[in-house]
């Protein structure tokens, strides 16, 4: 391939499937009524643990073994046995309760009205254990991760430096849930020994293989579809227990069932992000450069299987210094797992230490821009070694300019508006730029259009959207002409989507088998005596429009449609597999940005209102003006909503979540968002792929929480150190 893109690029103004989702004929996974007898659906209900710790001694099926409509339950004492691999999450395999709401059994019914009353009448009898479920009250308790690993010695502790000014402060940022508006589903039936499902993923290949190994059948018995996602973040990147348990009841009751979960109950069996509790130090000497880095981190884990989130990443990459350490710990907790969310590790990161970060430029009345580029790292910190590509001064400096920042006034509490205390604050914003391997499908039909397909997926993250228009561009027609297809385990295989890597793995192989298909179209009018560009040299020949002409003789051409037809009508057709060409041992491939927010804050009640967001991002070459900027502008929403909002709250005594409904959860809506400005360099990095190109689904979320926490400082002279910073916070401060 091209290490360059020089072909023109004719982006689409609207997004592909937009038409189809808001006039309602996009389907998800609950959706569907076949290709299997819609009469003989019936729909599956999980049953949900009602203490923390212990084991099922019994559970009375009696009585809702006789109510209305019900089919088959299921329990750890009757379930299937199944194969189990990986990730302890319950299938009913066995009776032990790791938490509050976990999944102990399944009615399977005609409706899902009769299935849920049915699940009521079920009387279930515990031995109970003693719970964890204080944090904060064990953290003595923090061990490390484990690992297959055999076990090592942790790194010695280095002393801090001696430094003029030193930093000392603990950050804490709280369990969060994902709630997208499409709730975790599926449907699932059987036809002999195959297995089909429609299933809310962010993964379909991982989702086929996960089904093949639990239910041990071939993988090629397997197939997954998942046309559209209506939100994931994270939690639909791994297989949970819904998607296993309505594939077994589907083969328990030989009819296609659906499971679909209620939103309460994707408070805890789909993961959420842990809570970490940071201990950063930072020490600098009064010029402002940094001597001394320590972020000890610990987050809950669950008493399943350890998943750390790694909020201590960003200080060991994001600023020059020569002594920085970083550790990570866990504490076991009778809570849902944990799992990713949207930057996992990196938002949490960037939320703490960039507040580190606005503390130390305050202690030393230094400008916290300023600041920032006083330690600029030309080249990772941690892992001495160069960045793929990195261009995140000019961020600093697009963004300051257009935010004004210049005109803040540094003293806090001074600018007023009535009532309102006005402040501005910044942070850095940053995710790791990361590829996989992908395979694509193009083919150029003989009418003129095109066909691209992967078995990928689209988050609503505008996936359908560069198909199409990356596959137009390198065979040279218009987008509008392309047919995209995706979410469906029959087309060539690609990985799941996230870490923000679709468009970096899937683009390159979109793009390869364009220009394979492109070169296959040449030849052939090449080799073809009735073409006008019959034994032309192929390096004088180029496409356009739909068309196929001679570089130095534009009257020398005919379109596609017309070198196919003549030549038998079939389609050309490429297939290109990539893998990832960055050598990481070489190179730290990451993106970056810089993030400015001004609040006011209401002197009386402490309410927070964020007015406006100004952002820059260096994310390499934007594929898609319309579908990236929204990216970037909705990861500064969710930002508002970590910064201010969003917190999962785990009852002391039962370890339930208490607030598992969006009338509690807070998350953002429109009044609680200001002006939002996002902009990105467009500078490409051709060592993470020929296309320049990184994902950009994450970053906007990271930087975002900080800016805004340090706005507030700067508003009211308050230094709030736990999110959200909920008006007490701020007032107790």
């Amino acid at each position: 391939m091209n290490t360059e893109m020089t072909q023109p690029v004719d982006q689409l103004k609207e997004r592909y499937d937009g038409v189809l989702k808001v006039t309602g004929r996009a389907k998800y996974a609950a959706e569907f009524s076949g290709p299997f007898d819609k009469k003989q659906l019936v729909y599956a209900f999980p049953v949900q643990s009602t203490v923390a710790s212990g084991t099922i001694a019994a559970i009375d099926t009696a009585a809702a073994e006789r109510a209305s409509g019900v089919l088959q339950i299921l329990t750890p004492f009757n379930a299937p046995k199944l194969v189990m691999q990986g990730k302890k999450i319950q299938y009913l395999q066995d009776a032990t309760v790791y938490y509050n709401g976990q999944f102990i059994a399944m009615v399977i019914a005609r409706s899902l009205v009769e299935a849920e009353a049915a699940a009521r009448l079920l009387v279930v009898t515990y031995k109970e254990q003693p719970a964890k479920l204080d944090l904060m009250g064990r953290m003595s308790e923090a061990r490390a991760p484990r690992s297959n690993r055999p076990p090592s010695a942790p790194p010695a502790e280095k002393p801090m430096p001696k430094a003029d000014v030193v930093i000392d402060q603990t950050y804490i940022t709280p369990v969060q849930n994902h709630n997208p508006m499409e709730p975790h589903g599926t449907i699932a039936w059987w036809d002999g020994g195959k297995l089909s499902v429609y299933d809310a993923t962010q993964g379909i290949s991982g989702v086929k293989s996960g089904l093949a190994k639990i239910f041990g059948i071939d993988a090629e018995a397997v197939h997954v579809m998942c046309p559209y996602v209506g939100g994931g973040f994270g939690t639909k990147g791994s297989m949970w227990s819904q998607t296993v348990l309505a594939a077994m009841a589907a083969q328990a009751v030989k009819r296609p069932v659906k499971l679909i979960l209620e939103r309460t109950q994707m408070f805890g069996p789909v993961g959420a992000r842990p809570s970490t509790i940071n201990h950063i130090q930072l020490g600098a000497n009064k010029d402002g450069k940094l001597v001394g880095i320590r972020h000890n981190a610990v987050c809950n884990t669950s008493m399943m299987e350890d998943f750390q989130e790694s909020s201590m990443g960003p200080s060991g990459m994001l600023y020059a210094c020569d002594n920085i350490q970083t550790t990570g710990k866990l504490v076991e907790m009778n809570w849902g797992m944990g799992t990713w969310q949207r930057a996992p590790g990196e938002a949490p990161g960037t939320a703490v230490t960039e507040l580190a970060m606005d503390e130390l430029a305050h202690a030393l009345k230094i400008d916290p821009l300023e600041l920032r580029l006083i330690n600029y790292a030309e080249m990772d910190p941690e892992r001495k070694k160069p960045f793929s590509s990195k261009h995140l001064r000019e961020c600093y400096t697009q963004a300051a300019e257009r935010f004004g920042w210049s005109k803040r006034n540094a003293t806090p509490g001074q600018v007023r508006e009535g009532d309102k205390l006005i402040g501005c604050g910044m942070a850095t914003a940053t995710y790791p730029a990361n590829r996989g391997a992908a395979s694509a499908v193009v083919r150029v039909m003989a009418n003129g259009r095109a066909f691209v397909g992967s078995g990928t997926q689209d988050l609503g993250t505008g996936m359908y959207t560069i198909m199409a228009q990356t596959a137009a561009q390198w065979l040279g027609m218009d987008p509008k002409l392309v047919e995209a297809k995706l979410g469906d385990t029959t087309l060539p295989p690609a990985g799941g989507s996230g870490g923000s890597t679709s468009t970096a793995s899937v683009m390159p192989a979109v793009a390869q088998a364009a220009q394979d298909a492109r070169a296959k179209m040449i030849a052939m009018a090449i080799g073809d005596a009735q073409s006008p560009l019959h034994g032309i040299a192929a390096a004088d020949i180029d496409t356009r429009d739909g068309r196929i002409f001679m570089k130095s003789d534009a009257a020398k051409t005919e379109t596609f449609a017309a070198l196919l037809t003549r030549n038998g009508g079939q389609p050309v057709e490429a297939l290109a597999s990539t893998k990832p060409t960055l050598d990481r041992t070489a190179y730290t491939p990451q993106s970056f940005g810089a993030v400015f927010a001004e609040v006011a804050v209401d002197e009386h009640t402490h309410m927070v209102q964020v007015r406006r967001v100004v952002g820059t991002y260096d994310i390499g070459i934007l594929l898609n003006n319309t579908t990236g900027l929204n990216q970037l502008m909705g990861g500064v929403v969710w930002g508002v909503g970590f910064a201010l909002h969003e917190a999962t709250v785990h009852d002391p005594v039962y370890g339930r979540v208490v607030n598992e409904n969006l009338g509690e959860y807070h998350v953002p809506v429109n009044p609680d968002i200001g002006s939002i400005d996002v902009t990105v360099l467009n500078i490409p990095d051709y060592n993470l792929n020929p296309l320049g190109v990184r994902g950009i689904g994450e970053i906007g979320i990271t930087g975002a929480m900080a800016a805004i926490g340090n706005a507030i400082f700067n508003a009211t002279g308050k230094r709030v150190r736990e999110y959200p910073m909920t008006p007490d916070k701020i007032m107790q401060a």
